[in-house]
């Protein structure tokens, strides 16, 4: 058995409309734009950015702080003091000096032609008294807030204090929506009015809706190294999609509950009994489940290991499967481009390795055909966005999501803390 393959019939398959959902929580642009004068505004964002390891404090990428831009302009511009909280790393409760938020405040500072103020706490008087003296249009960076062991624990005091009498909450910072921290989910309760920013809005509109009312025929693309860690992410799709195409170091456990023998490639024994039955239960609701029919191998995990192309039921012992093979690519290709949206989470092999990267960038690349066909396509996941971003086919993809965890999590159809705490339109 080279590929499992189940299909039938299926009535949602007429179902049209648009991937975009029409909202289901209120958004900044929907706020008067009077109440936003002079008004105190505190805005979660996502300033986790890397920093070089040389210096500590010059920032490498600066994605995040760009896709947050939207949002802040919008509410200097409509005359609001704006109040930036965030988190840089895993301080777990310390204060860090590699971890300040002072190289964001800067970066930003320069991107919206700007001085932004900085303060090096994130409560107390200092605080207060600075958030008093600024006028509308100003733009202030409070520090990591994760500096307070009080932040990841919800702690209510905190949330309280990091609220600092804000007249207006605007979450932007999807990346972190899955967790309830203090800055995320705990300063709502302290909060009038709690809205979602453009980034925020964007993630929702694209996510929600291929959850919700997608474009069919609707395919996922999941990858990655462990099963265990997909299984939720695989069953909820199964109950949404019509194609699901696996790749990875998942598919040798799934190769394991057919029966076949897979080498030296990585399995989770306990979950090949789990693996089984995401089978049985794509077979069941009549979704086209596809496992590559050959593989990549290596003789040792290394970028210059030698390399043998196998099909599935014969791959030979003492070797490891690195990516899919080309007869795998050629059929995802030709099943994916025959469908309107398509999600992608997760890589088709250690694309890292040029040797074993074809899979997943030829995955890419055909994404983009996709979109370029008028298709809505998806990219969700660190591992995928780096490899799409590798490929310069970042343009070509309908949206690109700034949360891993979190665009796992709403695919999974899990309501987000960070979301429902929103004001609900």
């Amino acid at each position: 058995m080279l590929t499992v393959k189940f299909s039938t019939v299926r009535n949602s398959l007429k179902v049209t409309g648009s991937i975009l959902s029409r909202g289901y929580k209120k958004t900044v642009d929907q706020l008067p734009v009077a109440s936003l004068k002079d008004a105190k505004v505190l805005v979660r964002v996502d300033f986790n950015v890397p920093l070089s390891k040389e210096d500590g404090k010059t920032i490498t990428d600066d994605t995040r702080i760009r896709e947050s831009l939207p949002t802040i302009k919008y509410l200097k511009d409509a005359g609001a003091k704006v109040m930036l909280a965030s988190h840089c790393g895993r301080p777990k409760g310390e204060v860090n000096e590699g971890m300040r938020m002072a190289p964001m405040a800067k970066k930003l500072g320069e991107l919206i032609s700007q001085d932004v103020l900085y303060v090096d706490d994130c409560i107390g008087p200092n605080v207060q008294s600075k958030i008093d003296s600024m006028k509308g249009g100003d733009v202030m960076m409070l520090e990591n807030a994760r500096f307070y062991k009080e932040e990841t624990k919800n702690e209510a005091g905190f949330a309280e204090k990091l609220a600092n009498g804000a007249n207006i909450f605007v979450n932007d910072a999807f990346g972190t929506a899955h967790r309830a921290h203090a800055s995320t989910e705990g300063v709502s309760k302290y909060v009038d009015t709690k809205v979602a920013g453009f980034l925020l809005k964007k993630e929702l509109e694209f996510l929600k809706g291929a959850v919700d009312a997608p474009v069919r025929p609707f395919a996922a693309v999941v990858g990655g190294a462990k099963v265990s860690t997909k299984i939720p992410v695989i069953e909820s799709l199964i109950e949404k999609c019509d194609k699901i195409f696996v790749g990875g170091g998942m598919i040798f456990t799934f190769y394991r509950a057919m029966g076949l023998s897979v080498g030296n490639s990585m399995v989770e024994e306990d979950f090949i009994p789990m693996a089984k039955d995401l089978m049985d239960k794509a077979k069941e609701k009549g979704v086209q489940f596809f496992l590559p029919t050959d593989v990549v191998l290596a003789d040792e995990f290394k970028a210059d290991a030698k390399t043998l192309v196998a099909d599935i039921e014969k791959i030979p012992d003492g070797w490891m499967g690195l990516d899919i093979g080309p007869n795998s690519l050629q059929l995802f290709k030709d099943e994916l481009l025959s469908c309107k949206t398509a999600v992608w989470n997760g890589p088709m092999g250690v694309f890292e390795f040029e040797a074993f990267s074809k899979g997943t960038f030829g995955v890419a690349h055909t994404l983009a055909e996709v979109t370029k066909n008028g298709g809505i396509t998806i990219i969700g996941g660190g591992d995928s966005v780096a490899a799409i971003n590798k490929a310069g086919l970042a343009s070509q993809m309908s949206h690109i999501s700034t949360g891993g965890g979190a665009s796992l999590e709403m695919l999974e159809g899990k309501e987000l803390p960070g979301v429902a705490c929103l004001d609900d339109k």
